[in-house]
């Protein structure tokens, strides 16, 4: 490397540090909005919460007895959040694959485990209402038996 560059690039590390630092603090934490309206969640009326946790709980045992019945499909039963992690390995497609093809035969969104380090797995979300998560698992039942 010539000297020039060697002086430039011993320059420009601070100002790129800096740099670094900006967009970080601009970009990676939670807008004011959002922190105020986190505040008002927590110091306001909470008895929407007991409908709300009635609602996920059953939705998730139904996705959890309706992914057991479907074959070639394995997962641990959430305890949390709203997803479930099944694991696909059984029916020798990668998760992308995967996902593309029950997109695009079933219309179907499911996202990819390579996003996770997982490519043999796919995250389903049962954050929607149980009239749709019954017709996403009625065409995810029919995508398997048709692989």
């Amino acid at each position: 490397m010539t000297g020039w560059r060697v002086g430039y690039i011993a320059a420009t590390e601070p100002v790129i540090k800096a740099m670094t630092t900006v967009q970080s603090h601009s970009t990676s934490n939670v807008c004011t909005f959002a922190q105020y309206g986190a505040i008002a969640a927590l110091q306001g009326p909470q008895d929407c919460l007991e409908e709300m946790l009635q609602a996920f709980t059953e939705r998730r045992q139904y996705i959890v007895e309706r992914a057991k019945a479907i074959p070639n499909l394995s997962f641990l039963t959430p305890n949390g959040a709203f997803y479930l992690f099944l694991d696909i390995s059984q029916t020798g497609l990668k998760s992308i694959d995967f996902c593309q093809k029950l997109l695009e035969q079933q219309k179907v969104a499911a996202v990819p485990g390579i996003a996770f380090g997982a490519d043999d797995c796919i995250r389903l979300s049962y954050a929607t209402d149980l009239t749709t998560i019954e017709k996403g698992m009625d065409r995810l039942d029919k995508f398997i038996h048709l692989l």
